[in-house]
C-alpha cells in the first residue's frame, strides 16, 4: 500500500508522493483551509488517537463513525442487502474489527458516494472489499486519488440489485447523489449524505452550494431539487450525522422547507 498522508480538515487522503501544498478539496469553495492554516495527519497518528464506533439502526443497517469526531465528522451507512452489501460514504479510517465485522455480514458489493467530501479513504476500503467504487461522472474532476476500483457513472439513476437505487440530485455539487433504499421503510429510505441537511429540530431542510460557508444555491437550482425529489418515494431519511434521521412526515417537512427557502 502506497505511504499516505490526511488532511486534518476534510479527512481526504493523499499519496505522500503527490501532496499539494494546499488540500485541492478544502480549496474548493464549498469547504475551506482554517484560520490556522494547512494541516496533515499520518494514517498510524489517526489510529492512535481514534476508533471506530458501529451503531445498529435497523435489522438492515449500520452507522459507522469514529469516535471521537474526526475533520468533518460523516458516518457511512452499511446498507445488508440479500443480494450484496452497500457502503454509503466512507469515513477517512478503517480498522480489522471493523473490517471484521462487514465480512461477518456478508462484506461489501459497493461503495458509493453522495459527494467529494466524502471520499476520504476510499481506495482502502475498496482494496480490503475488493469491490467498486461508484462516482457520478459530474464529480470526477474531484478525485484526488484514482484507483482501479472507482467506477464513474452517468444519467439520472443507477440501479444496483434488490431496488437499491443511486440517484443524481445536484445542489450541493454537480453530481450530489442520495442512495434509495426501498425495505429500510414502508415507502422507502433516502440515504443523503448532505445533499440535503436536516436542522437539529428535525422541522427543516436545507440545500445549499455550501453548508460551512452558507453559499446559496441559486432559486432555479433548487426548484430542479426539488422537481428531482418529488419524482421519489421516501417516508425515512439518514443524514451525514447521527443525529440526522427522520421517520416521521419526512416529505411534509422537505415540502414547507423548500417553499420557505424559495421565499
Amino acid at each position: 500500500m502506497k505511504e499516505q498522508i490526511i488532511c486534518s480538515t476534510c479527512g481526504t487522503y493523499y499519496p505522500v508522493n503527490s501532496l499539494p501544498g494546499l488540500c485541492i478539496i478544502c480549496c474548493d469553495e464549498r469547504q475551506y483551509i482554517p484560520d490556522t492554516g494547512q494541516s496533515w495527519t499520518k494514517p498510524a497518528d489517526l489510529h492512535r488517537k481514534h476508533s471506530i464506533k458501529l451503531n445498529k439502526l435497523h435489522e438492515r443497517l449500520y452507522e459507522i463513525e469514529i469516535n471521537p469526531v474526526f475533520a468533518i465528522g460523516q458516518r457511512a451507512l452499511l446498507v445488508l442487502s440479500a443480494q450484496g452489501n452497500v457502503l454509503w460514504d466512507c469515513i477517512p479510517m478503517l480498522d480489522e474489527l471493523t473490517i471484521e465485522f462487514i465480512q461477518s455480514k456478508g462484506g461489501l458489493n459497493a461503495i458509493a458516494f453522495s459527494h467529494p467530501h466524502y471520499y476520504s479513504n476510499m481506495n482502502d476500503w475498496a482494496d480490503r472489499f475488493d469491490c467498486p467504487i461508484y462516482i457520478h461522472k459530474n464529480d470526477a474532476e474531484h478525485i484526488v486519488a484514482g484507483g482501479q476500483h472507482v467506477q464513474l457513472w452517468e444519467g439520472d439513476a443507477l440501479p444496483l440489485w434488490d431496488g437499491i437505487q443511486m440517484l443524481l440530485i445536484g445542489g450541493h455539487f454537480e453530481g450530489s447523489c442520495i442512495l434509495h433504499v426501498p425495505f429500510l421503510s414502508a415507502q422507502g429510505a433516502i440515504l443523503c449524505g448532505d445533499t440535503l441537511f436536516l436542522s437539529p429540530s428535525k422541522k427543516h431542510f436545507s440545500v445549499f452550494r455550501s453548508y460551512p460557508n452558507r453559499i446559496p444555491l441559486t432559486q432555479s437550482e433548487i426548484r430542479r431539487v426539488i422537481q428531482r425529489l418529488e419524482t421519489i418515494s421516501f417516508d425515512s431519511f439518514y443524514g451525514c450525522i447521527k443525529t440526522q434521521n427522520l421517520h416521521e412526515n419526512v416529505q411534509t417537512v422537505f415540502k414547507e422547507s423548500m417553499r420557505k427557502q424559495l421565499a
